[in-house]
């Protein structure tokens, strides 16, 4: 039997509510201390309990971080999923389940291997409590697991140590329960096993985090002293992250007090409403939500907008409104972002793709909106922020100033022959403003939104009004300046590939993939609305593109055409939208196909 070595997918299909979350990430975060490279996605229902979860990680020596279809090793924990558990598993593929209960012959499948372990009775006469039997069933198959895959021992137990820091009673009976399943395994479950893992170097000098703790972190390093949200999946866990890390690196140290504002809102409109308000008194503030929350701050981003406000948001998308979907993952909210509010208003948006990108692009879109003078979007997703996956290590630079824009103070403003709060003196769309109380006499003014003039006093002009609109276009202008480049690799070929945000982690093995089809493409990873002129320049140099958007109604598409008056056929959409990441044989599936209805030639060679 060959046997594969840090190359394959496993999946827990667990019930939700049963402890297996810190079992499922022990294990990941196992082998990432062996130095072996992995990504997790954690998928899990909207409730607290009872429904099914899973939890899968992609084990790949080579680096593929995206997902991929098809489960080498299922690990089927939930008898009430084992239909679809069992059908999910790749041919020549391994289901570990509890055994205690026989498997049903229609269940059986002749092309793949069992390995049945009686987890609830090893457990019985090993704990007396209920409870502990039920939550020691999932470190049971942990150790069978480091057992069957050749995970070192004391790096799992190591890890246990390190989850249960903080309640000591309970390491030596995890790690019990970790040697229960690991002797089970050695003596009666048949080796080897066709799965394997070693240690490797491939790891580096990558750390395991999530995106939204890195964005909470970023936000900390970029100067936000101001934090109002309300809760919702799946952006919850970045305000706790910046709060976390506040608690930690914004205390005064002499006196113990807080240099940060914490505010849980009464709903989404009044957190941006907060962050509107301290932007305006000049401190930095940022909120952070999902789909359905920026459809409730939409009035409040198009005041900022027009009022020329700085405000940080961060989108992480989920799938839709209401229960359900919002667990799922999408990046189903570009246009309602983008064009968020009413009247002719555009939101700079920006596009990270990994947790080091949520770090940095944290702080970047506060210094953008001071510079900019308006509301910045960052648009990450649930698949990057609420999974640990391997990052580039966080790193600040301490000569870094904040960019605070254009601010007079009380010497600006006695040097100033004239103030007017939105007067563009400079060209760039950008007028000057002051803080609250900056000069006892000088640089006061009354703000309000769309009607008023350069000097905001107050007035229904249509010269005035569209003099404005077209400054803020203008300043829109400036914007494609200052946000942060798309990413290029062009080799000459006729085609190109365009994609933005998590549609990053599956992109190297797509190219690996079409190489092996002889299809070769030139990518290009967008990171910012409004866009560059480079993005331009690319498609301008290939004949066709494709573009990859985790939505239905391919919205990343729809912004090229609309901001740079494309023609739509240009234009081929790569789409899926059934809740998971895209994986890299889906984009795969879909090139192929347009390839072959077209009957376009292999294109292996350089564009003419």
């Amino acid at each position: 039997m060959s046997v594969s070595y840090n190359d394959f997918v496993i999946r827990f299909a667990n019930v939700n509510g049963s402890g297996s979350a810190s079992a499922n990430g022990m294990f990941a975060k196992a082998l990432f201390r062996m130095g072996i490279p992995v990504a997790t996605r954690n998928i899990f229902p909207s409730n607290i309990e009872v429904l099914p979860t899973w939890f899968e990680v992609r084990v790949s020596d080579v680096g593929y971080m995206g997902r991929r279809e098809g489960v080498d090793i299922m690990v089927a924990m939930n008898a009430e999923t084992y239909d679809e558990d069992i059908a999910a598993i790749k041919p020549g593929g391994v289901l570990l389940y509890d055994n205690s209960a026989a498997l049903s012959a229609n269940r059986r499948r002749s092309d793949i291997r069992e390995y049945g372990i009686p987890i609830a009775q090893l457990m019985l006469p090993e704990f007396k409590d209920q409870n502990q039997r039920s939550l020691f069933k999932n470190i049971c198959y942990l150790g069978a697991l480091a057992e069957l895959l050749n995970i070192e021992f004391d790096v799992i137990s190591g890890m246990v140590e390190t989850q249960f820091a903080a309640k000591q009673k309970l390491i030596q009976p995890n790690i019990h329960a970790l040697a229960v399943g690991r002797k089970y395994a050695r003596e009666y479950l048949a080796h080897p096993f066709p799965y394997q893992v070693k240690r490797s170097t491939a790891v580096g000098d990558r750390i395991m985090i999530d995106g939204n703790t890195a964005a909470g972190i970023g936000a900390v390093f970029g100067g936000a002293t101001v934090c109002a949200w309300y809760p919702i999946t799946p952006s919850t866990s970045l305000a706790e992250g910046f709060e976390k890390y506040a608690h930690q690196l914004r205390v005064d140290k002499t006196t113990g007090k807080n240099k940060f504002a914490i505010v849980q809102a009464e709903d989404e409109l009044s957190a941006m409403g907060i962050v509107i308000g301290a932007g305006w008194n000049g401190a930095r503030a940022f909120t952070a939500t999902s789909g359905p929350g920026v459809s409730l701050m939409s009035e409040f981003l198009g005041l900022a907008y027009f009022a020329e406000i700085p405000a940080v948001l961060f989108d992480v998308q989920r799938s839709g409104p209401s229960t359900g979907m919002p667990t799922r993952t999408q990046q189903g909210d570009l246009i309602s972002a983008a064009y968020a509010s009413h009247g002719d208003t555009k939101h700079v948006l920006l596009f990270p793709s990994t947790p080091r990108e949520c770090f940095d692009f944290a702080a970047d879109a506060l210094d953008l909106a001071d510079r900019l003078q308006t509301p910045i979007i960052v648009m990450s997703d649930l698949e990057l922020g609420m999974n640990d996956n391997l990052s580039e290590p966080l790193s600040w630079d301490e000569g870094r100033v904040h960019d605070r824009g254009k601010v007079l103070d009380a010497a600006g403003l006695d040097a100033a022959a004239t103030f007017g709060r939105y007067l563009d003196v400079d060209g760039d769309g950008i007028g000057y403003r002051t803080y609250p109380g900056t000069h006892p006499e000088k640089g006061s003014f009354f703000t309000r939104g769309t009607s008023r003039d350069e000097y905001a006093r107050y007035t229904e002009s249509p010269e005035i009004y569209g003099r404005n609109m077209a400054r803020l276009q203008l300043k829109w202008q400036t914007a494609r300046k200052l946000v942060p480049q798309a990413e290029i690799n062009s080799r000459g070929h006729a085609a190109g590939i365009i994609y933005y945000g998590t549609s990053a982690s599956p992109m190297q093995e797509t190219i690996d993939l079409l190489s092996e089809d002889r299809i070769a493409v030139d990518q290009m990873r967008i990171r910012s609305f409004p866009f560059g002129p480079e993005v331009e320049k690319f498609i301008d140099e290939h004949d066709f593109l494709f573009v990859v958007d985790q939505n239905r109604d391919a919205q990343m598409k729809t912004l090229l055409v609309n901001e740079l008056s494309l023609d739509p056929n240009s234009l081929v959409s790569i789409l899926y939208f059934e809740g998971l990441s895209i994986s890299a044989d889906t984009i795969r599936e879909q090139v192929q196909t347009y390839f072959n209805q077209n009957k376009l030639p292999r294109l292996t060679g350089v564009k003419s």
